[in-house]
């Protein structure tokens, strides 16, 4: 299929400092009642890692320092192959504010965040970041 069909997006796995480990965030989107890790459509000739802090952002509030390249989801949508571009991503700051996209924003240890993700394809991301960060599963 020619490259120009394939729809281009990115996000991350944005994480934070618990006490006794991490917290993953997860994005509850209503137009879809799902539950995800934040990310999007890049515009076009966007660079991936800058839509995907850009996405980060307009979901979640956050911003972050990015880390490790994780690996890329790949799919169908509507008939389009679908490739989605990860990478890890800690949180320094910001506010999370309810919007036309996003309503809910969940902070949850990985195992949970694992549970709670809707989409069976986006769990492997949570086992990579926790990877990525040399922590035990």
């Amino acid at each position: 299929m020619p490259r120009a069909s394939v729809i281009r997006a990115a996000g991350c796995v944005l994480w934070r400092r618990a006490p006794g480990g991490i917290e993953l965030a997860l994005v509850h989107r209503p137009k879809y009642d799902d539950w995800s890790l934040p990310k999007g459509k890049l515009k076009r000739g966007e660079d991936p890692l800058l839509g995907a802090l850009r996405e980060v952002l307009e979901e979640t509030g956050m911003h972050c320092a990015v880390g490790a390249r994780l690996p890329t989801s790949h799919y169908v949508v509507d008939g389009r192959p679908k490739e989605v571009r990860y990478w890890s991503a800690e949180m320094t700051g910001g506010f999370f504010e309810p919007n036309r996209e996003v309503d809910q924003l969940a902070w949850l240890p990985p195992g949970e965040a694992r549970e709670r993700l809707t989409q069976e394809r986006d769990r492997p991301l949570v086992d990579a970041l926790v990877a990525a960060l040399g922590l035990c599963p």
